[in-house]
């Protein structure tokens, strides 16, 4: 049964609308420059709050709720080592992109080290791009089918038609737009949950400190030293700056976004906004969970249910006619923007332009709009086979974790030595993604508890090592 009113659907509709009309600004882009690249016009403004609606995106809107709701502010943890991360993405990622004019931020390695390189950068960003992306579109798939009394598979393929739908219009133009509307959404829906629990029912903001603290809701610090955790202080803060180098630094669904600046000074300047950018929308959200979790306890309210639901329950059970719509508008829009643009670029510039030569423009950008059928289709496959994992935060990070930090050791690779080959460097990564696999596996199966936080450490440790001691062992040999 449908949970929203008809003025509900009217506020939905609307922002819709205005979400077409802000991506046909984007209309325009008929040659691969604007299409990948919105001709490097863009403004520090909008690649900042792009970038911050990709990096947020319903991951967060949802799933950080549920982490404050079930646990506590331990997610901080990992933002403190991403602050880190972005300014040495700022001022050592950013410098090398722009010095090799790359449209794509695997043209570095491929000028770096070698074009099969390149392919193999790319086809890893496939990989952890798809699945995660695909986990974040069934965590926004899921909260709305509770609102909108649809089928998993229902809302699933209705995402997909509309993401298709609209990114056709101008590629990453229309992206970075309707980014700056997503990111504006984002701040105005916790704003206005926050504003209904503490304006009704009894719960004030003196109840969410007295009953939070009371609960050890507030925590942030987690200073055990039990490894096998993967939320302790140490392992935290090590994964927030490896794994935010990893995961903004290496992964071109982000970057792109500051790839449409025209000077390397704009494009570190908007990476550095973004700390406090997101920062703003982090600690928003986690409050959001926490005062959920404060309104329901002073009414009595028992919810047993996966939390990963908290905010769709709360919303349909809760929350008025009007800003239920607006929150159903707003997750909706959070992953309206898949990744399509970015994974069709990387497979036009990175891999088909260097199989079939002498692409023109106007082909570039048809068989990239091509492509996002393709790459539309997996999502929605990764998306379904996804409904049965619980806590899906950090299984996302979980993912994420197995191949990016391969791609990571190789940028730093490239970045700090002067080390050349292709192939021990495809071998490297390809191994230390295994090995990350096969922890994964084993910790599953309770044969091991390495933790997923320290996926991204391994994978670039040894992506980043064992090249340079191969190297090393040769030049033994040849004296």
């Amino acid at each position: 049964m449908n949970n929203l009113s008809f003025y509900d659907w009217i506020i939905f509709i609307a922002g819709i609308v205005l979400l077409v009309i802000i991506g046909y600004k984007g209309k325009a882009a008929n040659d691969s420059s604007d299409f990948f690249l919105a001709s490097r016009k863009s403004s520090v403004f909008v690649s900042t709050m792009s970038f911050v609606a990709s990096e947020i995106s319903a991951m967060t809107i949802v799933g950080v709720p549920a982490v404050s709701f079930a646990d506590n502010w331990s997610y901080l943890q990992f933002f403190l080592g991403s602050a880190v991360s972005r300014l040495v993405i700022a001022y050592f990622f950013i410098p090398v992109f722009y010095k090799y004019n790359c449209t794509t931020i695997y043209d570095f390695v491929g000028e770096r080290f070698s074009k099969q390189v390149q392919y193999t950068s790319s086809i890893f960003f496939f990989i952890t791009r798809l699945f995660a992306s695909g986990i974040r579109l069934y965590a926004t798939a899921l909260a709305l089918s509770v609102i909108m009394g649809f089928s998993l598979v229902t809302t699933i393929v209705i995402f997909i038609i509309i993401s298709l739908f609209f990114i056709a219009f101008g590629g990453i133009r229309s992206v970075l737009y309707t980014g700056v509307y997503q990111s504006i959404s984002f701040y105005i829906m916790a704003i206005l949950i926050l504003s209904f629990i503490f304006t009704s029912h009894g719960c004030s903001i003196t109840d969410l400190f007295k009953i939070a603290d009371d609960d050890s809701k507030f925590t942030i610090l987690n200073l055990s030293l039990n490894f096998r955790d993967p939320n302790i202080f140490v392992l935290a803060i090590l994964n927030g700056i490896i794994g935010s180098l990893a995961s903004f630094g290496t992964d071109y669904e982000v970057m792109q976004r500051l790839l449409t600046l025209k000077t390397r000074k704009e494009s570190q300047k908007s990476m550095i906004m973004t700390i406090f950018a997101t920062l703003g929308l982090i600690l928003l959200y986690l409050i959001v969970g926490t005062a959920i979790y404060v309104f329901l306890k002073v009414n009595s309210v028992s919810y047993t249910d996966n939390t990963d639901k908290i905010v769709s329950y709360f919303a349909v059970n809760f929350l008025p006619v009007g800003i239920k719509g607006f929150v159903f508008m707003t997750i909706f829009l959070a992953s309206i923007d898949l990744p399509l643009v970015s994974l069709s670029t990387s497979f036009i510039n990175d891999i088909y332009k260097n199989i079939v030569h002498n692409l023109d423009d106007k082909k570039a950008v048809i068989y990239s709009k091509i492509s996002m059928i393709f790459f539309a289709l997996f999502l929605g496959i990764i998306a379904y086979i996804s409904r049965n994992e619980k806590g899906m935060l950090w299984f996302a990070f979980e993912i994420n974790g197995i191949t990016s930090g391969s791609l990571l050791g190789i940028f730093l690779l490239g970045m700090f030595t002067k080390i050349k080959g292709s192939k021990i460097i495809i071998f490297s990564m390809i191994f230390s993604s295994l090995i990350c696999l096969s922890f994964m596996i084993l910790n599953r199966k309770g044969i091991t508890a390495v933790p997923w936080s320290s996926f991204v450490i391994i994978g670039t440790s040894i992506s980043f090592l064992l090249p340079l001691v191969v190297e090393k062992l040769k030049n033994l040999s040849v004296k």
